[in-house]
């Protein structure tokens, strides 16, 4: 591509990455001379050795169509790389920029990358139904309660829970104070920002509504409109704070309905932890709510490794309760399912319901599984007897 946009939250590591592959860099930030460039000669800003890091480009979101044009006229691949923390707002008059630019979508760091998992099983093999193996992971919840408060940002590398918590419990509040406010020039109560962000940490993995997070933030106020809640929840993904799992839309043999509203998740578990004031200690006091945001850790890092190979991930639920954690569909059609359960002792609740999802759906018109897979916190990774694979999440990597 002649461009290429890495979009994800705040303080992932976009800007270092970028730095990585480009030969120069330009900052798109409210300085005079930035102003006056692109008001004179934004091309200005473009001028430079190649591949161009152009950071922070969506505080001047007339670039966009400046790179396209730019692309078009020089016609070589590789000239730019764009970097921010927000996308644009949806009425943004922006080119498409289908066939200039390419997209990555970059995340907080993965287990395997923080060197928390042993990558022993390999997220391709799983999928390609290959027999896993691994060594034993032994229960450790107060390691696991430290790293879901630390989280995957990569600044935090090196940090112990207290000064981790910190630095999460500031980002929280410039969130709320700051950058809700300026990501559209639209003014956000602080103080509902962080209540609603409290809701959606404290809802993480389920599939709450907006009439629930409504409720949770603004009470039983009557004359406040749902367009209010959901213009509050736009901010938020427009800052790539909020990473929602859709609902999986397949043809299943049974008259029940598929359930179509999305998975609450946030776009790293140390933020959850920092919205709700949560330290490990009241994590393990908790295990109902630990249990959640171990989904929603493994969530995320299946999230990335269905990224790599082009894949996307769901959920599964439909009316009669029958349900996956997360699907993963390829672009062929071909998909494989996932349960995810804290504890080993879970295993066949988690075989039992993966095998029950698997036969609702209609061979005729959906491909059979490439894998069930049982994602747990603890033990050892095998394939049981009934075909479903078991996995524990500190040996899972790309």
């Amino acid at each position: 591509m002649g461009a290429v946009l890495i979009r994800g939250p705040k303080g992932c590591g976009k800007t270092e990455t970028g730095r990585h592959f480009s030969q120069s860099e330009v900052v798109i930030d409210d300085s005079r001379a930035v102003l006056n460039a692109m008001i004179s000669e934004p091309g200005v800003l473009l001028t430079g050795q190649t591949p161009r890091l152009i950071d922070e480009w969506q505080n001047q979101r007339a670039l966009w169509n400046t790179i396209r044009h730019e692309v078009d006229r020089r016609r070589v691949k590789g000239q730019f790389i764009l970097t921010g923390s927000a996308n644009p707002p949806d009425n943004a008059n922006l080119h498409s920029g289908q066939g200039r630019f390419g997209i990555i979508n970059m995340h907080t760091m993965t287990w395997a990358e923080l060197g928390y998992a042993s990558a022993e099983v390999k997220f391709a093999d799983l999928c390609s139904g290959q027999k896993p193996a691994s060594s034993l992971v032994e229960p450790d919840l107060r390691a696991m309660s430290r790293r879901l408060v630390i989280g995957g940002w990569p600044g935090h590398l090196g940090l112990k829970e207290e000064a981790a918590a910190l630095a999460n419990g500031n980002a929280f509040a410039l969130l709320c104070e700051v950058d809700v406010g300026r990501v559209d020039g639209m003014r956000r109560d602080p103080l509902k920002v962080g209540q609603l962000l409290r809701s959606l940490a404290r809802h993480v993995s389920t599939g709450a509504s907006y009439a629930t997070i409504k409720k949770d933030v603004w009470g039983e106020q009557a004359d406040l409109s749902m367009d209010s809640v959901i213009e509050y929840l736009r901010a938020l993904e427009r800052l790539m704070i909020t990473e929602n799992l859709p609902a999986w839309s397949t043809h299943i043999r049974s008259k029940a309905r598929l359930r179509a509203t999305p998975k609450r998740h946030l776009a790293d578990t140390g933020l959850a932890c920092a919205a709700l004031g949560l330290s490990s200690e009241k994590l393990i006091a908790d295990l109902e709510y630990l249990g959640l945001l171990f989904e929603s850790l493994v969530i995320h890092d299946l999230r990335i490794y269905a990224e790599t190979m082009g894949a996307k991930l769901y959920h599964y639920r439909d009316s009669n309760g029958i349900e996956a954690d997360a699907i993963v569909e390829f672009r062929d059609g071909n998909w494989a399912a996932f349960e995810i359960k804290l504890g080993s002792g879970a295993e066949d609740a988690a075989a039992k319901s993966l095998i029950k999802m698997a036969a609702t759906v209609d061979r005729d018109k959906v491909m059979a599984p490439l894998a069930l897979v049982a994602i747990t916190g603890d033990g050892f990774a095998h394939r049981r007897n009934d075909g479903v694979t078991v996995v524990p999440f500190a040996c899972l990597g790309a």
